[in-house]
């Protein structure tokens, strides 16, 4: 089994390319394990800021089959995503081997994030695995990763600071926000969608005192999650949205209704991965209601608008309706605070540690083999030794008419056995830190055929599995 994971973000692309990458996200994971042979498990992440696929592939260390299946990915997220299969081999970075849990394990840490230990993303890390496990593409390997990745998570979290802080995007979002808003226990707010950044979002508004808070989805899930969260529901029609509208402070819009292909779960049709959730015109028309209800009183205060969804809720059209202030990701990635260095490093450490412990036991089945053959070459030798004792001992008491004991027997066994496996144990040692060296350099080749596969998808014609 090799482990190879495919990633993007935004660390390599922006946001616009991110988008168009990951736009067919939601079936990638299904369609590698279900049509190429040597995957046999398959978790993706897609997020605000980021898509990756983790693979567990069935193969031999020559590389063929790895570098198969990275060809065919690299064919899958392009026929998914509309983009070419040149441009979505450039879009990724290749990893294996230990390369590929340390890199897990710090997104998970949110030491990759935008906001630098923000703490969403372990939900996400988490719910990634629970959707492999709803679509039955996990595998055991894929499931100690991303449990291992959780644990390493809370304990970046507890050992740190970085975590204790409030840092995440909806609270940059909402503080940016704030420098323009009335005081957050006099505003009042819309969130659209009702996935996990909703529900971090109604946290975040309450802890700054805001409770006038309102919730619209178009999939119609708005009156459970109000329920749920103590908070009010909008209903599902555009109109009902604008009227909504006309009278809020901040809208923090995450519903990530356009990144859902017509079919997948929770589109509402057709139109539902197209059409923007908030368009400039309902805006407008939001605008201008409030502004003729306050009649001669002054205008009314800015509108804020918040979209933290990647594949854009919000037209960007938004931002040249009067009195409306947009930020997306783009504009928190600009505003994202600096972190601590020495609390960077103290919990890139945590990670470097973890990431060494889980390949050690990931790839200690080799190293395991060539130790337990060691054992029963040490077994054999105390076996020759003790006969040969007990040959010596008993020349020694034949003209004495003796014969060894059983104690005496015992008693050599334990002597022969004590320092023959004393003399085993630096053997022990090193016979598996060269397991381990040869694993890695093996997984180390197969990682430089697959970027070299990608690098040929480049500027070849597609093939399939």
């Amino acid at each position: 089994m090799v482990l190879l994971s495919l990633t993007a973000s935004h660390r390599e692309l922006d946001l616009d390319a991110l988008e168009r990458l990951s736009s067919g996200s939601h079936s990638v994971g299904r369609e590698v394990v279900g049509t190429c042979r040597p995957v046999q498990g398959a978790v993706v992440i897609s997020t605000c800021n980021r898509f990756e696929l983790y693979l567990d592939v069935d193969a031999p260390l020559d590389g063929d089959a790895v570098r198969h299946a990275t060809r065919h990915v690299a064919d899958l997220v392009a026929a998914s995503s509309g983009v070419t299969t040149a441009t979505a081999a450039d879009s990724f970075t290749v990893r294996t081997g230990s390369e590929v849990a340390q890199h897990l394990f710090g997104v998970a840490a949110g030491l990759d994030s935008m906001v630098v230990g923000e703490r969403e993303i372990a939900g996400q890390v988490k719910r990634s695995l629970v959707t492999a496990r709803e679509d039955d593409t996990t595998s055991k390997t894929l499931e100690l990763l991303f449990q291992t990745a959780s644990r390493t998570s809370k304990r970046v979290g507890h050992h740190t600071t970085l975590g204790g802080v409030g840092r995440s995007l909806v609270a940059l979002g909402l503080d940016l926000a704030g420098e323009t808003l009335p005081p957050y226990p006099a505003a009042r707010a819309v969130i659209i969608g009702t996935g996990a950044y909703a529900g971090a979002s109604v946290a975040a508004l309450r802890a700054r005192g805001c409770t006038d808070v309102r919730v619209y989805s178009r999939s119609g899930r708005a009156a459970d999650f109000a329920a749920s969260h103590d908070v009010q529901a909008v209903g599902t029609g555009l109109e009902e949205l604008v009227e909504a509208l006309e009278d809020v402070d901040v809208v923090v819009s995450c519903s990530g209704a356009r990144g859902r292909a017509p079919g997948a779960p929770g589109a509402a049709g057709a139109e539902a991965s197209l059409a923007y959730v908030l368009d400039a015109a309902a805006v407008a028309r939001a605008r201008e209601r409030a502004a003729a209800r306050a009649e001669d009183a002054p205008e009314p205060p800015a509108l804020v608008i918040l979209d933290l969804a990647l594949h854009r809720d919000v037209d960007p059209r938004v931002a040249d309706v009067e009195g409306v202030l947009l930020y997306d990701l783009s504009t928190l990635k600009a505003h994202a605070p600096a972190t601590d260095h020495a609390e960077l490093e103290r919990a890139h450490g945590l990670v470097d540690d973890a990431a060494v412990r889980f390949e050690e036991t990931r790839l200690g089945r080799a190293a395991d083999a060539a130790v337990v053959e060691l054992f029963d070459d040490a077994e054999q030798q105390v076996d020759r030794e003790v006969a040969h004792e007990t040959a010596r001992l008993a020349d020694e008491l034949a003209p004495r008419g003796q014969r060894p004991t059983e104690a005496d027997v015992e008693r050599i066994a334990r002597s022969v056995r004590r320092r023959v496996h004393t003399a085993l144990h630096d053997r022990i040692v090193a016979v598996r830190a060269a397991a381990l060296a040869e694993a890695r350099a093996a997984e180390a080749a197969v990682v430089e055929g697959a970027e070299q596969t990608l690098r040929t998808s480049r500027a070849t014609p597609a093939s399939r599995a």
